[in-house]
């Protein structure tokens, strides 16, 4: 009887992967910008710039198993505390996701699909660097297993620090 048992859990198991589906629908630039407001001035001198860089991503379920999800890179480099140059990319792309929920669900969109996004904007952003005529750009890559643990534990330390009680004031 046990085997059986065992037979019909591994059963459901396949059964369930089987159902599950992750597909890249399509990949575009949704939004782009290039800004140079130090030009030509910015030219002048040894290039020696300090780099900002900052990430973001959304989604947005579009239709039952659809899934926008947008990757945004900005990118500021400043030479002697004046703006060189700032670059904004919006990188996104439409993903099937079915029979992935809650965490599963939270952690695919993410972290797999900005993994699959992100060579596409870094080139982007490559790409209107140089035509800015600024040298190549070439971004690391993201390890956005990291980033999403990090959110994640950021949020349980607020929801903590929400859920205890104000120390008492002594008189």
């Amino acid at each position: 009887m046990a085997e059986n048992e065992g037979n019909t859990q591994e059963t459901a198991a396949a059964e369930q992967s089987e159902q599950r589906q992750f597909a890249l629908q399509r990949i575009y630039l949704k939004d782009s910008s290039f800004e140079s407001p130090g030009s030509p001035a910015v030219f002048q001198g040894e290039w020696q710039p300090k780099l900002n860089f900052d990430i973001k991503t959304r989604n947005a379920k579009m239709q039952d198993d659809l899934f926008e999800v947008v990757l945004v890179l900005t990118v500021e480099a400043t030479q002697e505390d004046k703006p060189a140059f700032v670059v904004e990319v919006h990188q996104a792309g439409v993903f099937t996701v079915r029979d992935f929920e809650g965490e599963q669900l939270e952690q695919l969109l993410a972290t797999f699909c900005p993994n699959i996004l992100f060579p596409y904007a870094r080139e982007v952003i490559d790409s209107l660097v140089v035509k800015g005529s600024f040298p190549a750009l070439m971004l690391t890559p993201i390890n956005f297993e990291a980033l999403y643990a990090q959110q994640k534990l950021a949020q349980q330390d607020a929801a903590a620090n929400a859920e205890a009680p104000a120390p008492e004031e002594v008189n």
